[in-house]
């Protein structure tokens, strides 16, 4: 298992239990002690846990409902789930889209997965997803970046820059993510500061895909974001409990289900 997996599932595992000790994960991970302590350090850096006897527990600095936690750490939590409902959005993707992609730890993960022999334009508020893009070198993408004010954890743009340059484009296709989604909030946000200039490409696009993994659909966001009208698709993994969603039947958002 790759670092990266291991981290994630640490991260999952803390979740789940609120706890963690040095030698179940040695054991779980067929790893050495020393490397789980590594990774817990490395954890610790980025404000997910703090480290103690044997083991770490959740930062409790923060209470685990309040915190928003940097963008390199979201983009491991679920990683493997990202990855294959990133490739299912990708396979919507046709020559000449211009797309936008927002700066969630979900989306970061689509440029992966867009095929080299088509031409794309992606326009983001998301530095994240361009350090990406460098690592993927497609030269068949073309990338329009917002600008605004550069939030460091979130490593994003906002404010009123970003949604006066995206007023100029009407995307053929949108690709967000959100905090929640559920029949009475509809689709949340956690960022107040990035979902003017999301809810102006929703609007604008001509569909409106959601990314979104199966922990969504269990929490409660704090920002409206938009409501299932907005919405053409909404794709996720195949640990969503598809049978609590029978609300969406009521609207025309098609749900997506990735193996």
């Amino acid at each position: 298992m790759f670092g990266l997996e291991r981290k994630a599932e640490i991260i999952n595992i803390l979740e789940r239990m609120g706890k963690i000790d040095v030698n179940s994960l040695s054991k779980r991970f067929g790893a050495c002690k020393e490397t789980i302590r590594r990774d817990l350090r490395e954890l610790e850096k980025e404000g997910i846990l703090k480290r103690t006897h044997g083991g770490a527990v959740f930062n409790v600095s923060t209470p685990k409902t309040q915190l928003e936690l940097p963008v390199t750490v979201r983009e491991i939590q679920r990683y493997e789930e990202k990855l294959i409902i990133c490739k299912r959005a990708a396979s919507m993707i046709a020559d000449g889209d211009a797309i936008f992609v927002d700066n969630s730890s979900t989306t970061i993960y689509l440029l992966r997965y867009i095929p080299k022999d088509i031409h794309v334009c992606i326009i983001t508020n998301s530095l994240k997803l361009l350090l990406e893009a460098v690592q993927v070198q497609n030269p068949n993408l073309q990338f329009i970046c917002l600008g605004g004010i550069f939030k460091l954890s979130n490593m994003s743009f906002s404010g009123t820059i970003p949604q006066k340059i995206a007023k100029d484009y009407y995307p053929s296709k949108s690709f967000l993510s959100c905090a929640s989604i559920n029949e009475q909030q509809m689709l949340t946000d956690s960022s107040a500061a990035e979902v003017d200039t999301k809810r102006l490409m929703i609007e604008r696009s001509q569909n409106v895909i959601i990314l979104a993994d199966y922990t969504k659909f269990t929490t409660l966001g704090q920002i409206f974001l938009a409501d299932f009208s907005a919405i053409d698709f909404i794709i996720t993994d195949n640990k969503t409990d598809v049978s609590s969603l029978d609300y969406l039947k009521k609207y025309k958002t098609e749900l997506l289900v990735s193996e």
